[in-house]
């Protein structure tokens, strides 16, 4: 977890590809102290929240070729840069826009138009939130390597959308790639492809589902991305060896 020494300035990165807007928040926080870098799409500002390792990142959501969701996406999924705040600031202030952007790593939204006073106050919250975390305890080292980074990405994409999951090509997209690459990277850092992957993911939350839960069983087949109950049943037989009925009423008996 980074910390925050306040007797210095704090450094931002500013990820918007509108140069008005980068100037615009560059002269609102001018009376405030902090030290501002800029980027101009998401790409750019993922490699530099890389090399600059800011204390925080304020980030656009609308930008062309790489997003500010997809931006944040590879910024949580790398421990090199998973621990800097991000605050999304967007135009686009329905509750979708908001969840979506908290739901992914985001620790705040703004709504454009914001005052200065506010967005300071707001960054000043979270530099402190950071803080407070204090330094962890140590963990197994993990990889920084753009495959790694793009597979943790693409779990945990699959993870929060699974219920609703979109194709291969939007996945990729989702997470700064192609369809062909994500294919081949995945599948080279997992030993699976990704739809062997989201199978395995489906039936494994289902079975939890089945095992913690009351949910009926077909509730819990939309909520995991089957059409119907009758698939989830054939797939859950064919990977567990039981129907998901049976499971349950096993699992039932056993306590």
């Amino acid at each position: 977890m980074r910390t925050a020494d306040y007797s210095k300035e704090r450094n931002l990165l500013i990820v918007d590809d509108s140069a008005f807007e980068q100037r615009m928040l560059v002269d609102l926080l001018a009376d405030y102290p902090f030290r501002i870098s800029t980027a101009s799409n998401g790409l750019q500002g993922y490699h530099q929240a890389l090399a600059l390792q800011p204390d925080l990142i304020l980030l656009d959501v609308r930008m062309p070729d790489m997003d500010g969701y997809t931006a944040c996406r590879l910024l949580k999924a790398n421990p090199a840069t998973q621990d800097i705040p991000v605050i999304f600031l967007s135009g686009a202030d329905g509750d979708e826009e908001r969840i979506m952007g908290l739901s992914i790593g985001g620790v705040d939204y703004v709504a454009k138009p914001f005052s200065a006073g506010e967005l300071a106050a707001r960054i000043q919250v979270h530099l402190k939130l950071a803080q407070r975390g204090g330094i962890p305890a140590p963990v197994a080292p993990q990889s920084s390597h753009p495959d790694v980074v793009l597979v943790i990405a693409v779990k945990r994409l699959i993870e929060e959308q699974l219920g609703s999951l979109p194709g291969l090509p939007e996945i990729a997209q989702q997470v700064g790639t192609y369809r062909e690459k994500l294919s081949q990277v995945f599948r080279e850092q997992t030993g699976m492809t990704v739809f062997s992957y989201i199978r395995e993911e489906r039936i494994r939350r289902g079975e939890q589902l089945l095992r913690d839960t009351d949910i009926e069983v077909q509730e819990i087949a939309m909520m995991i991305g089957f059409n119907n109950a009758g698939n989830f049943a054939t797939a859950f037989r064919e990977r567990m060896g039981v129907t998901p009925s049976a499971f349950r009423s096993a699992i039932q008996r056993q306590r």
